[in-house]
This record gives C-alpha cells, structure tokens and sequence, in this order.
C-alpha cells in the first residue's frame, strides 16, 4: 500500500524514474562532447540563454553566446596554465527533481588533466537545472564545484 502512495504521489507532483532518465540524455552529451572536444555539439546541450558559473576567470557568463565565451574563457585559462589531456567523468547523479517540464540535477564529477606533465585530479559537483521545451530537454544552468585539484598518485 505505501508503495502505491508513493508511486501516485510521484505522479501527482510530476516526479518519477522516467523523466529523470530523459533529462539526463543533455547533460551525458554535454560531457560526451566536451570530452572529445566538440563544442558545437556539447553547445547543442544548452538552452538559448544558459548560465554557467565555473572556477574560471570572470566566473560567470550568462545570456545567448554565454557557451561560447565560457568555451573561450576555460581555452584560454587552461593555455595560461599548461594543461592538457582535459576530460570530466561524471558519476551517477546524487540528487534529481524532475517535473514534466523541468529539472535539477546534482552529480558527482572528476575533471582529469596534465599539468606541465604532472597527472592531475579535481573531484566535484556539478549542479544542472534544464528545461524541457519542444519535447526535448536543453541544460538552463550548470555550476561547477569543488575544491582546487591534486596531484594523482
């Protein structure tokens, strides 16, 4: 009987397995891109007007070429900085809230790179909220955090 409550409640609020699925799919091909370095494909993730926060210099970028310069900030800060071999691997997510029309997503990351040919690790969170629009959902806002990355051992 609780589990029929609970599976009717879910309903009710719009919340359940399923959509968590499907909002998901944009943040995976974000990272999916990103790793190979497709910035127009991982661009294709974003909604039209997204907002980002990371730990690069100005910190934030918001509006509709916001992908780009964030793009263009993060190349230009990891030249500054000698890295290389850039990739995030995400773990499976922490925290969803998924209504029909919108989500937030909280899930685990580790940025690996090369510094000056050192091997390095960042593990953090990245926080999503996307949008569903025309049956398909686009990432609204990402935020990256953590602490400073560490020499791998």
């Amino acid at each position: 009987m609780k589990l029929i409550a609970t599976m009717l409640l879910g309903a009710v609020l719009g919340l359940g397995a399923a959509p968590a699925l499907a909002a998901d799919a944009p943040i995976q091909q974000f990272i999916a891109a990103f790793n190979k370095g497709d910035m127009a494909g991982a661009a294709a993730t974003m909604a039209p007007r997204v907002s980002i926060i990371d730990e690069v210099a100005p910190f934030q970028w918001r509006g509709p070429d916001a992908f780009a310069r964030w793009g263009a900030s993060l190349a230009a800060d990891s030249k500054a900085k000698g890295y290389s071999n850039e990739s995030v691997t995400l773990g499976t997510p922490s925290r969803e809230l998924v209504t029909s029309t919108n989500a937030y997503v909280i899930v685990p990351a580790t940025y690996a790179f090369t510094q000056k040919g050192v091997k390095m690790a960042e593990v953090a969170q990245i926080t999503f909220t996307l949008w569903k629009t025309d049956g398909a959902w686009k990432i609204t806002s990402w935020t990256w955090t953590g602490p400073e990355a560490s020499v791998v051992k």
